[in-house]
């Protein structure tokens, strides 16, 4: 009940002031929830403010506000996440060479070698070849590329 009280006393400053700490909450725990929780928060008490009502009202307002806010956010962030990136294999510095065909620079003993990849030196595995001999990479497994001897 002392919500409702802070509220029914201070009016529309209790909604703002409560709307800015739910955005200074949003700085330290990220996850875009209380941004829409707090923009509805300050958007219920600017109404209050031009619109005097009782606080039952306010409270619906706020929910109203919050809700719609959030199923928003969710279907514009859902949307984004589905677009194809401009670059693939930002992060998976492996499985863009995939496909390529390369020299050994050593040969593959026990089943590791190397190959160099541009400005990489990278560790390969597959059977056991000679330095110099061909390969293709046909997959990776960590920052192992796995290749095949090619004919």
């Amino acid at each position: 009940m002392e919500v409702i009280d802070f509220i029914a006393s201070y009016g529309p400053w209790a909604w703002i002031i409560g709307g800015i700490v739910l955005l200074a909450i949003e700085l330290v725990v990220p996850g875009g929830i209380f941004v829409w929780l707090g923009a509805a928060a300050v958007v219920t008490g600017v109404l209050t403010l031009f619109i005097p009502m009782g606080w039952p009202i306010q409270w619906v307002i706020y929910g109203v506000l919050a809700i719609l806010s959030l199923v928003g956010w969710l279907r514009v962030s859902r949307r984004n996440r589905g677009e194809e990136s401009d670059r693939p294999f930002l992060n998976q510095r492996a499985a863009r060479f995939i496909g390529q065909t390369v020299a050994l620079s050593e040969p593959i003993k026990d089943g590791y070698g190397r190959v160099v990849l541009g400005d990489t030196t990278w560790r390969v595995t597959g059977p056991d070849m000679a330095v110099g001999t061909r390969v293709k990479i046909i997959g990776h497994e960590a920052a192992v590329l796995k290749v095949e001897a090619v004919d």
